[in-house]
């Protein structure tokens, strides 16, 4: 190996060790909390048996963490100043079923391993844990993040996917976290278990355009179904399902309502109705194992965004206060 070569790959994994991806491990807590996950999942399971609104709600709560500070649980911080990022516009539909889980899960480890796992890898096993009690694959995750001392509703804006957005937005966004079309794709199939409240899709049903109130990439009957659900000025806190079929089941059953023309949101169905994700949609839709393979890519993919390792950050003894 030549001189340049080897100080070309020490560049390397320097810039990766920098991004904090080199340092995430799968057996990051083994000899310091090895029963980390067990008891994430015990907490888990028994938020899923008492409400399974703790599925789509911890798996927003990863999500919207993620994209805005990077996987570092500072969508946790409650402020009394309410200016804390959980308190963005944005953030406010977050149930707190998800904040519930995580800060159940995180005391009940602080009792085996005190001041050990980060509130932010705590997020990610009960994400995980969420996803296969809901019928989803399972999966390993890499651990070692810590948790991020930045938490402001003002660094919000522009970084979450709004449900308008057309494909080549919602391309650039998830691009700018490092995740392709397909990754957002499959991620999008979370959609398969979640909520959407009125107000985010009433544009679809009322005043879509003047010769055509509602869109006509929305299925007649479907289209009839949400108008009785959500009447015209209806309270927007009203929420219906994603997905009209199998809402409590994690499956591939979003991609297929997809094709029918009954993707409730416009980023839903535009990924069926653009010729450049339409055939990654068609193969999902008829391909569960498909789906499931490129989900659990995206997911661990997702975990890596703008991690924090090493001395960055802290271990937060309070899931929602930084450490004093």
């Amino acid at each position: 190996m030549g001189v340049r070569t080897g100080l070309m790959l020490l560049f390397l994994v320097f810039m990766v060790l920098q991004t904090g991806e080199g340092q995430l491990s799968e057996t990051f807590y083994k000899t310091t909390c090895p029963e980390v996950e067990s008891i994430v999942r015990k907490v888990v399971t028994q938020k899923f048996n008492q409400t399974f609104v703790t599925v789509p709600a911890t798996l927003r709560l990863f999500f919207h963490d993620c994209f805005v500070e990077g996987c570092d649980a500072s969508i946790m911080i409650a402020s009394p100043n309410g200016d804390a990022e959980k308190d963005a516009p944005d953030n406010l539909s977050l149930a707190g079923d998800g904040f519930d889980t995580v800060i159940k899960a995180k005391q009940a480890v602080e009792q085996t391993c005190p001041r050990v796992v980060s509130c932010a890898d705590i997020l990610a096993i009960a994400t995980r844990d969420v996803i296969a009690l809901a019928g989803g694959p399972s999966f390993k995750v890499e651990l070692g993040r810590r948790d991020g001392l930045i938490s402001q509703a003002s660094r919000v804006a522009g970084n979450l996917p709004e449900p308008s957005f057309n494909l080549t937005q919602l391309d650039t966004i998830f691009a700018k976290n490092k995740l392709t079309q397909t990754d957002m794709i499959a991620l999008s199939g979370v959609h398969t278990v979640g909520f959407s409240h009125y107000s985010r899709f009433a544009n679809r049903l009322y005043s879509f355009s003047p010769s055509s109130p509602v869109d006509p990439d929305l299925d007649p009957t479907y289209a009839q179904q949400l108008m009785q659900a959500c009447p015209q000025n209806v309270d927007p806190r009203i929420a219906v399902n994603m997905d009209p079929v199998t809402p409590q089941i994690f499956d591939n059953v979003y991609f297929q309502n997809l094709v029918a023309k009954k993707g409730l949101l416009t980023s839903d169905e535009v990924l069926f109705t653009n010729a450049a994700s339409k055939p990654t949609v068609i193969d999902f839709a008829n391909n569960p194992g498909d789906f499931n393979g490129a989900f659990i890519t995206a997911m661990r993919k997702l975990g890596r965004v703008g991690v924090k390792t090493g001395q960055a950050g802290e271990i937060r003894v309070d899931c929602t206060a930084f450490n004093s």
